[in-house]
C-alpha cells in the first residue's frame, strides 16, 4: 500500500496494489510520512473504502474537515443500523451521516440547535429508522459526551431512509411530504383515521415510499396493454369501486400538487393497498 496524501498525523489517503484509493487511520500513522512511501499494514487501525470514485473523493474531503472520532463513531453506528435494517443501504450513508453528526455537534457547541418540522411525520412514517436515530443520539452522548436535541433523531432517520431508497436528502423531504399529503387525502376520503400502530398502515407507508420515489425519479409504472392486464384492471375497478375512487382522488392531489399524471397501473396498485388497509366499504 502506497501513500497518496498525508491528511494529518492520524489519517492517510493511500492506494492499494489494484490502484484503488483508501482512507486509513491509526495513531501517529501519518507522522513524518511522505507521498509515495510504502505503508506498513501493521500500523493501520481502520480502513475506509468506497466503491464509487466520486464517493471516495467525497470521503477524502470529509476526513480533512471533521474529527476522526466522528467518522469512527459513525462507522460503528452504521454497523448497528445495517444489523437492524433488512434493505441494502447506499454506501454514501457513511459520508452523509458522519457529516451531519459532526455538524450537529459543532452547532451544539456553538449554542445553535435546529428544530425539525418533519419530526412528527418521521416518527409516524419511519418508526424503525426514528428509533435508530434515538439509538445514535444515545451513543453520541455516551462516547463523545455531547447531548443532541431529540429532533436530531428525525434528521438521522431521514438519512437512513435516504440510504434505503438511494435518493438524496432533498428528494427525501419531498417523499415525506408526499406521504403526509396522501394520507391526509385518504383519511379525509374515508372520514376515518389510520391506526398508526397497525401492520397494514406500515405496509401502506412502505408502498407510498416506493411510489413517491418512482414519481420523483420519473419511473412510474406504465400501463401494460396485454389482454390479461386490461381485464385485471377492469376487475379491480369494478370490485373495489370505493377504493379506486379514493386512488383517483390521490391522483388528483398528485396532479394538482406535483403536476404529474398517474398511470392506471399506479392507480390499481394504490387501490389494492387501500383495500388492504380496510379503511372503507367495497
Amino acid at each position: 500500500m502506497r501513500i497518496k496524501k498525508v491528511i494529518n498525523n492520524n489519517i492517510l489517503c493511500t492506494v492499494d496494489e489494484k490502484g484503488s484509493e483508501l482512507i486509513v487511520t491509526g495513531r501517529g500513522i501519518g507522522f513524518q510520512r511522505h507521498r509515495g512511501e510504502i505503508l506498513d499494514p501493521a500500523l493501520i487501525e481502520r480502513t475506509y473504502r468506497m466503491e464509487e470514485k466520486t464517493e471516495q473523493k467525497k470521503l477524502r474531503e470529509l476526513v480533512e474537515k471533521i474529527p476522526i472520532e466522528h467518522l469512527n463513531l459513525t462507522e460503528e453506528l452504521i454497523t448497528h443500523i445495517r444489523q437492524q435494517i433488512p434493505q441494502k443501504l447506499n454506501e454514501s450513508l457513511l459520508i452523509t451521516l458522519a457529516d451531519h453528526i459532526s455538524f450537529a455537534i459543532k452547532r451544539k457547541e456553538d449554542g445553535i440547535e435546529f428544530s425539525n418540522p418533519l419530526k412528527g411525520a418521521v416518527m409516524c412514517y419511519y418508526p424503525s429508522e426514528y428509533q435508530l436515530g434515538l439509538y445514535c443520539l444515545k451513543a453520541i452522548q455516551q462516547q463523545l459526551g455531547v447531548e443532541l436535541h431529540e429532533d436530531e433523531a428525525a434528521f438521522i432517520a431521514l438519512h437512513i431512509v435516504n440510504a434505503e431508497l438511494n435518493t438524496n436528502m432533498s428528494e427525501m423531504y419531498d417523499i415525506t411530504k408526499l406521504i403526509e399529503g396522501t394520507i391526509s387525502v385518504v383519511e379525509y376520503f374515508y372520514q376515518k383515521e389510520f391506526d398508526r400502530e397497525s401492520l397494514n398502515f406500515s405496509r401502506f407507508v412502505v408502498h407510498l415510499r416506493y411510489f413517491a420515489q418512482r414519481l420523483f425519479q420519473g419511473r412510474l409504472m406504465p400501463d401494460d396493454q396485454g389482454e390479461h392486464d386490461v381485464l385485471f384492471r377492469q376487475l379491480i375497478m369494478k370490485n373495489c369501486r370505493q377504493h379506486f375512487k379514493c386512488a383517483q382522488c390521490i391522483g388528483e392531489y398528485i396532479k394538482n400538487t406535483y403536476q404529474k399524471e398517474l398511470s392506471d397501473e399506479e392507480l390499481i396498485y394504490l387501490t389494492i393497498h387501500l383495500k388492504r388497509i380496510n379503511l372503507g366499504s367495497e
